[in-house]
């Protein structure tokens, strides 16, 4: 076993059971000292409510109330009196950042424009020129749909990591986790070249959303299935094994230590048929965000958000784990009682395990904030 492998493995194994594939994860890049997740602030996220900030019938967003949001949430996690200084805490000049956007649902269900200019802004006054900036995605198609560049400065670059899809050229293929899922060809999925060779932190920015085999679709599936290639290949007919490889990506060094902030886009979002959002009727409108640097313990909150929203429309949990609701074919997506896989919420328990976060919902700390 070379030294870089030997590196990632420990975490990984006391978290594993039996029926956990055998990862083998490869990285030459060391964990910091102070990882990004959990981060400065384990188990505090602030949660910042606001009726104002989106329309649900017109989806306009009112962008002087998102801009308060997020200072009232930056100061409510740190405890600084100015926004200003809650983000150089995080940035300085000289930091390269990634904006982890969320765009599988574009446009229906996506980070937010307004929002990720607002992030933006944060960071230029914090003094990290725009073309240190980087919004970033994996496929092409989906940025084109959220159509971010007329709302952020110029320098700013939107970087689609597949081009065309299936493309490899912006992938690092010496950064990678390996695993045999199904007997697939290929058995190793390769972090985003940007992460290991550019940037030097990264801003998580996903929506609350359910997912059908991760149950929902958070901070820890948006940064780990969004800085990887080759990750559909984990669940495949009724199974899934989003419940390890979620956080095995994740914890993946540098992502881990990069990734330093987590501003969850909770204005929209979607309840039944996601991480895309065909028909309309399954958004809801939660408008709200959760700030923090957990990412465990933000998604540990969806974990109620979704279900709560679901039990309000008489829908099955997603903490369920019986094949009773699960149905081949494609008509989960129409019917809220109907899975595609056997979802996996326990994923961000899993995560925990490897040290990302708090899971215990006793142990988390949410400072509420309404506008």
């Amino acid at each position: 076993m070379d030294r870089r492998t030997f590196l990632a493995l420990p975490a990984a194994a006391r978290a594993a059971s039996s029926d956990t594939p055998q990862y083998r994860v490869v990285t030459r890049y060391p964990p910091s000292a102070r990882p990004g997740m959990p981060g400065m602030f384990p188990g505090v996220v602030a949660a910042v409510h606001a009726p104002k900030s989106i329309d649900p019938e017109t989806e306009k967003v009112d962008i002087p109330t998102v801009k308060e949001m997020i200072a009232r949430g930056m100061c409510a996690l740190t405890g600084d009196a100015k926004p200003g200084a809650a983000w150089r805490r995080f940035f300085e000049p000289a930091d390269v950042v990634g904006i982890k956007v969320n765009c599988s649902g574009a446009p229906g269900a996506m980070s937010m424009r307004e929002v990720v200019a607002e992030i933006v802004a944060n960071l230029t006054e914090a003094g990290v020129p725009a073309g240190q900036i980087y919004i970033y995605e994996r496929f092409a198609g989906q940025l084109k749909s959220a159509a971010y560049e007329p709302h952020v400065p110029a320098g700013v670059t939107v970087h689609a990591v597949e081009t065309t899809r299936g493309s490899r050229q912006n992938y690092d293929p010496n950064t990678y986790v390996d695993v045999n899922f199904f007997g697939e060809e290929d058995t190793r999925s390769q972090m985003v070249r940007l992460v290991t060779e550019r940037l030097t932190k990264i801003i998580n920015v996903p929506n609350m959303k359910d997912h059908g085999a991760a149950g929902v679709t958070g901070c820890l599936k948006n940064i780990a299935y969004g800085s990887y290639s080759n990750v559909a290949r984990s669940h495949r007919f009724e199974k899934t094994h989003t419940l390890s490889f979620i956080g095995t990506l994740a914890a993946a060094e540098p992502l881990r230590s990069k990734t330093v902030l987590q501003i969850m886009d909770g204005l929209r979002g979607v309840w039944h048929g996601g991480p895309f959002s065909p028909n309309r009727k399954f958004r809801f409108y939660p408008r709200q965000m959760m700030i923090g640097t957990d990412p465990v313990a933000i998604d540990r909150l969806l974990l109620d958000v979704i279900d709560g929203k679901r039990k309000a429309e008489g829908a099955v949990s997603v903490t369920h784990h019986s094949m009773e609701y699960v149905k081949s074919g494609r008509g989960y997506s129409h019917n809220p009682n109907e899975d595609r896989f056997l979802r996996e919420p326990g994923h961000i328990e899993y995560a925990a395990k490897l040290g990302l976060g708090v899971y215990d919902i006793g142990k988390i700390q949410v400072r509420r904030i309404d506008l």
